[in-house]
């Protein structure tokens, strides 16, 4: 079964064909470090992970480059116009902006290895190839597609057609929207920043060909994916809000100075609060550093693939503990499955092997259609019925190994749900059983003995530690959450 994703160029699913056969390279519009990422700077990531997972567990080579912008991303990224962003909380945090670079940068790999995001391959940082983007504008400047004006320069929209292809805004349209006022040093309302030049109190600055200045957002990323990934590279990912201006900007700068870009287009929607779009600039965001810290990470990385990347996730508390209560589901089946595999006997079981097969097939069927992951999970949810009949009915060993493996491979090893660190850390092995049953036959001692406020205690205190105790007509079973 072949991978469709959905190519916001084309408009329409198509299957993945790599340009190298059995090799993947993957372009992911990565942060501006200026702040604390957010939950919404999360959902990217970790949807762009599975891709790469997924297509790693396809058998795929896969190369994955994600920037770090730490350079020109102004206020306002639309007009490229207003302060540096990093600039501007350096001067808030009265520090170096590449000290607030480094500090929001690692800020941000730490919150992500938390979420179980692999580090990229690359991750490439703007201010370290400035000589790629000047060679990148000169190619644009000999081609006359740009222009200096006043130590600037400038992309000349005009003389691209195509500008508009992927966002589907046509370059009359645009003409007819834009603004009456231009800037002085343009020719074009529409044109955009491939370089500026640098104001006396600007801190951020390069030497170029056109005097001391800084590059523009936009020009980084076609540098930086053409670098690494070269020519008409695999998949080029980011935010539906990247779309127009930046992501149009980087197909009209690579093409236009002659490079063959991106096949293929993936854009993820926005995380709401509130009803509206998480943001920095409106102070309308979930700071994910403190999420993480009230909630298993797991939990989180669950709750943001529970819904399609193409639509809108809403936020609510609600939700989240939703997610908590399936992810706790799904992680006693696993840890269940391993404890039992000790004693289990030679064997297999028919009705959970049938299952396996099904969700083995569903699984892939859900991630090939444009990386379902929705409806991935829930091919986990069908199957556990049968699971939970096989514990009862003493499944043999070589059931129970499979069932082991499959959790592994697509519970952890695509959906990425599992790491060791939640797996094992706090119930696996003979040690941690054997105190919790010393502890439940206390129990039971004490409840044969109507001392129901020692029993009582002793239930609570386990469930202090996350040890939840359900009495059963077989007597007393536990299970562990996170």
């Amino acid at each position: 079964m072949s991978l469709f994703l959905y190519n916001t160029l084309s408009r329409k699913k198509e299957e993945f064909v790599p340009g190298v056969p059995g090799y993947a390279g993957i372009y992911s519009c990565g942060p501006t470090v200026y702040g604390d990422p957010h939950l919404g700077h999360a959902r990217g990531p970790i949807i762009y992970d599975v891709l790469r997972r997924w297509l790693a567990h396809s058998g795929y080579r896969v190369r994955f480059v994600s920037n770090i912008t730490d350079v020109g991303h102004l206020v306002d990224e639309v007009k490229g116009e207003g302060e540096d962003r990093i600039q501007k909380r350096a001067k808030l945090e009265r520090l170096e902006p590449m000290e607030i670079a480094e500090k929001y940068t690692w800020a941000y790999f730490d919150d992500m290895k938390d979420l179980n995001v692999l580090r990229p391959d690359i991750a490439p940082r703007a201010t370290g190839h400035i000589l790629e983007q000047i060679e990148l504008i000169q190619e644009l400047i000999a081609k006359g597609h740009a222009y200096v004006s006043g130590g600037s320069v400038y992309f000349r929209v005009k003389s691209w057609p195509q500008y508009g292809k992927l966002s589907a805004r046509n370059l009359e349209d645009q003409e007819a929207g834009a603004r009456v006022e231009v800037r002085e040093d343009k020719e074009d309302p529409r044109d955009f920043a491939l370089w500026k030049t640098a104001d006396p109190e600007h801190i951020m600055r390069w030497r170029s060909p056109w005097g001391e200045g800084f590059p523009g957002w936009h020009i980084e990323c076609s540098a930086m994916s053409l670098k690494y990934l070269g020519e008409s590279f695999d998949i080029h990912s980011g935010g539906i809000d990247l779309q127009f201006p930046h992501h149009e900007a980087e197909i009209a700068q690579a093409e236009a100075a002659g490079h063959k870009f991106a096949r293929y287009w993936m854009h993820h929607n926005h995380v709401l609060l509130n009803g509206e779009k998480m943001a920095k600039s409106t102070g309308n965001f979930v700071v994910l550093r403190d999420l993480l810290k009230q909630n298993e990470p797991m939990v989180v990385r669950f709750y943001l693939l529970q819904s399609h990347y193409r639509s809108v996730l809403d936020f609510t508390g609600e939700g989240l503990e939703a997610a908590h209560n399936g992810y706790q589901r799904l992680l006693y089946a696993y840890r269940e499955t391993r404890r039992l595999l000790a004693s289990a006997s030679e064997g297999r079981h028919s009705g959970l092997d049938t299952a396996l097969d099904q969700l083995e097939a569903e699984f892939s069927q859900a991630v090939n259609d444009d990386l379902n992951t929705p409806q991935a999970i829930a091919a986990f949810f069908v199957f556990l019925p049968e699971l939970n009949r096989a514990f009862a009915e003493k499944a043999g060993r070589a059931s129970l190994e499979r069932t082991a493996r499959v959790f592994a491979e697509l519970g952890e090893g695509v959906l990425g749900i599992f790491p060791p660190r939640v797996l094992e850390a706090r119930l696996e092995g003979h040690l941690l059983d054997g105190l919790v049953k010393l502890l439940l036959d206390l129990r039971e001692d004490a409840r044969k003995e109507r001392d129901f406020a020692r029993s009582d205690q002793i239930r609570n205190r386990l469930g202090e530690l996350g040890v939840t105790v359900e009495d059963t007509k077989d007597g007393p079973s536990w299970k562990v959450e996170v």
